[in-house]
């Protein structure tokens, strides 16, 4: 496949030029020969890499429904992800071993990639738990992430946890050797949050939300990630966090910036009542809550929304895109997709000047 003319996401910036491909990346550049497609006034783009995604269109990787998971890699590629982590609630171990049975043994027919797992939980703090239901928080536990690592085959590649809780730190010790590990739904202070970095948290789960926030004689996690040099998550549906902020934490954390969904099976559905880990929520005009609360519980969007979320909020469509493909990817060690270069995955976009979908590759084959 030979695309010419476009504006093409390369590094960090874009170049015009064009792209060649097959089931990897070929070319970029000015190339010779006749182009399948002569995308002026497109951009092309990575494919979205979504680290935190518990689901989509009724959907949800906690069901552990084998019959769920293709539904999920279709609803993805359509809206511009072509990698995700299955993400997980906080439940009992007996209720997630045989989910990730169902992500080990996902193939895919079409659709977006499954690159992992991402265990949101259970090793979370009660007063941070959000939606999380606290009758599934277990402490800190290195042989059951073992043990659910083992049952995904081997796949989690990014796991959340509270490190001031028992055992926290020697967890985020030795778990740190696995894959990445995130600090979310904590009560953390500063100094905690410095020593879980120091033995290897380099991850900070959805910014703000599920933590204490940001005082000037209490800095916590946010300032502490700022100094560790972690990767951090935004929910940027403009619901979870003011547009102000999320330019704020642009310019203190730069490419370490993650844009995430967060989404829940509401996503892609229309407003009513859903089901969240053992938990009612409710969807009002695309804003869910635990029902009869005002308690956020994640969104109904995707990660496509969020780039054209944080673009209207102000900005660059360059940043915006790096926060969404190659900061992710980078965050939780997947090394084929994410950005464009000679080699990697065709996990390609084409998107017009609206910043709409005009077309999706995954591995070069168009979705």
């Amino acid at each position: 496949m030979l695309i010419k003319n476009a504006k093409i996401f390369v590094g960090k910036s874009f170049l015009e030029g064009d792209i060649r491909f097959g089931k990897t990346i070929e070319a970029v550049g000015r190339l010779e020969g006749e182009a399948d497609w002569d995308a002026k006034g497109c951009y092309v783009v990575p494919g979205l890499v979504d680290v935190h995604t518990h689901g989509a269109v009724g959907e949800d990787f906690s069901d552990g429904k084998a019959e769920g998971m293709q539904p999920l890699a279709d609803y993805y590629a359509a809206h511009g992800v072509t990698s995700y982590l299955a993400t997980t609630m906080t439940l009992k171990e007996e209720t997630l071993t045989p989910a990730m049975h169902v992500i080990r043994d996902f193939h895919r027919a079409h659709g977006a990639k499954c690159a992992g797992v991402h265990l949101e939980g259970p090793f979370l703090c009660y007063d941070k738990r959000g939606a999380q239901a606290a009758e599934n928080l277990h402490k800190p536990d290195v042989a059951m992430f073992h043990r659910l690592n083992e049952a995904s085959g081997g796949q989690v590649k990014l796991v959340t946890v509270a490190c001031e809780e028992e055992g926290g730190m020697d967890f985020v010790s030795q778990v740190s050797q696995v894959c990445t590990v995130s600090l979310g739904h904590t009560c953390c202070t500063y100094d905690q949050a410095m020593e879980a970095f120091a033995r290897g948290a380099s991850h900070a789960t959805h910014l703000f939300n599920g933590m204490d926030g940001l005082h000037h004689r209490k800095p916590g996690l946010i300032a502490a990630a700022m100094d560790a040099g972690a990767s951090v998550e935004l929910i940027c549906d403009g619901l979870h966090i003011h547009p102000a902020v999320i330019r704020l934490v642009h310019n203190l954390y730069g490419d370490r910036l993650n844009l995430i969904s967060d989404s829940l099976r509401c996503a892609g559905m229309p407003d009513g009542d859903y089901e969240l880990g053992g938990q009612s929520i409710t969807v009002k005009n695309g804003k869910a809550c635990l029902t009869g609360t005002d308690t956020l519980a994640g969104s109904s969007i995707s990660m496509l929304d969020a780039v054209r979320n944080v673009v209207r909020f102000g900005l660059p469509l360059a940043d915006a895109v790096y926060a969404a493909s190659t900061a992710p990817a980078l965050a939780v060690g997947l090394k084929d997709v994410g950005s464009i270069a000679c080699g990697k995955a065709a996990d390609l976009l084409v998107l017009d000047h609206h910043l709409q979908l005009k077309a999706v590759y995954v591995d070069g084959e168009q979705q």
